[in-house]
């Protein structure tokens, strides 16, 4: 199968999209050019017009259709991201949208499709499985539906990105770019491919939810069982078939990333670079952070996203702080005698950390009759600064059950 998306496509594409949506900014990443001896950039895609990039590729899908079926209304269905881009770029069009988004959405995702005109129903707990319900509706109502990636249009809208960095980053050898369906790598991709074949785009998905590695082993796509990660944007369980050909045609490379790398690159942007990130928008850089002595300078990680809701946030952001070695959480026994808990204190102080949580209990599996067991959540400078603290535990001879 050739590739049904060519530069021709993308540049138009660019075109339509001129009036619509923004250029996003490359923002510069201190710390990881110095571990990468070149340049680092983030493409700020979670600066976009609805959150993400998803409004390119939506909007030209829906500025394509013919009038007949444009008059008919659209529906879609996404997590979030896809479901703000159509819902948008149906009011602009000044069409209805419905958008059918799984059962546990984020609220504010969910909050901001309404926001942009789409009604909102829900189906399923999976994309793949609202994708089903969004199908349905259309055969039903006659309304269009537009696809969050496996389609030309959508991937020749998402390809812009591409053209962007091209003109931001000339040189760019590096480009790490979020997986999920495929349809921003596709149109990257094929970007690449015409315009600076030497630049290597790789494809990024959290390991918790990787349906492209069996895939691209089968050689065709496939679905994979239950999914579990902090990156629902991209928790897609099968690729499609037009972005797998595409993909491979290509011969774009697939790495996946643990939940930690995700975490630990969410604090990273918002501690050094002060950009808010939704998950899946984190996994390029969650790939840098992994191996980014392996990886040649001038190097692009997009930042698909920023809708994040901010309970989450919170959640992640301490999650990250964990993984990068800055929360240190500790279960010790210690004697049930008057002055332990606070002799344990001040060790952890003496060790110039700060004690965050403290859970004290005298009820736990093979506790002796006058123990009692503590939980610490202490704060410290990161990991060296972590394991002093555990070693000045272990010299003062408290026993520790577990640490992480």
């Amino acid at each position: 199968m050739s590739n049904p998306v060519t530069l021709t496509e993308i540049r138009a594409a660019q075109d339509l999209l001129a009036e619509i949506t923004r250029t996003t900014p490359l923002s510069w990443s201190r710390p990881l050019s110095e571990h990468a001896g070149g340049p680092v950039w983030f493409k700020c895609e979670n600066l976009q017009r609805a959150g993400s990039f998803k409004i390119r590729g939506a909007y030209v899908r829906i500025h394509n259709l013919p009038e007949h079926e444009r008059a008919r209304g659209v529906v879609a269905a996404s997590a979030g991201n896809h479901a703000q881009g159509v819902a948008l770029a149906a009011t602009l069009h000044e069409i209805p949208s419905t958008v059918f988004m799984p059962a546990g959405a984020p609220l504010p995702k969910v909050a901001a499709t309404e926001s942009y005109g789409a009604q909102v129903r829900f189906a399923g707990t999976t994309v793949d499985e609202a994708l089903v319900a969004a199908r349905e509706y259309a055969e039903q109502t006659g309304a269009a539906f537009i696809h969050p990636f496996d389609h030309p249009d959508v991937i020749a809208g998402q390809g812009t990105v591409a053209l962007e960095i091209l003109e931001q980053c000339p040189d760019v050898n590096t480009v790490l770019v979020g997986l999920g369906g495929g349809g921003l790598l596709s149109g990257m991709a094929t970007a690449f491919k015409a315009l600076r074949p030497q630049t290597r785009v790789i494809g990024v998905q959290a390991a918790a939810a990787s349906s492209w590695e069996p895939s691209l082993a089968a050689g065709e796509p496939v679905a994979i069982g239950g999914m579990s990660t902090m990156a629902d944007g991209i928790a897609v369980g099968r690729p499609g078939d037009l972005t797998f050909e595409v993909v491979c045609e290509c011969g774009v490379e697939v790495r996946t990333v643990s939940e930690e790398a995700i975490s630990r690159a969410l604090l990273l942007l918002l501690e050094r670079n002060k950009l808010v990130v939704e998950p899946a928008g984190a996994v390029g850089v969650a790939a840098l952070l992994e191996s980014i002595e392996k990886l040649k300078p001038p190097i692009v990680a997009v930042l698909s996203g920023g809708n994040v809701d901010p309970l989450l946030l919170l959640r992640l952001i301490r999650h990250g702080l964990s993984a990068a070695g800055r929360f240190l959480s500790l279960r010790l026994r210690v004697l049930d005698r008057p002055g332990a808990l606070a002799r344990l204190l001040a060790e952890i102080a003496a060790a110039d950390a700060n004690v965050v949580d403290v859970e004290h209990g005298r009820v736990a599996p093979n506790l002796a009759i006058g123990e009692v067991e503590v939980g610490l959540t202490v704060e410290t400078r990161g990991a060296s600064h972590a394991a002093a603290v555990l070693k000045r535990l272990h010299d003062a001879k408290y026993r520790i059950e577990s640490s992480q």
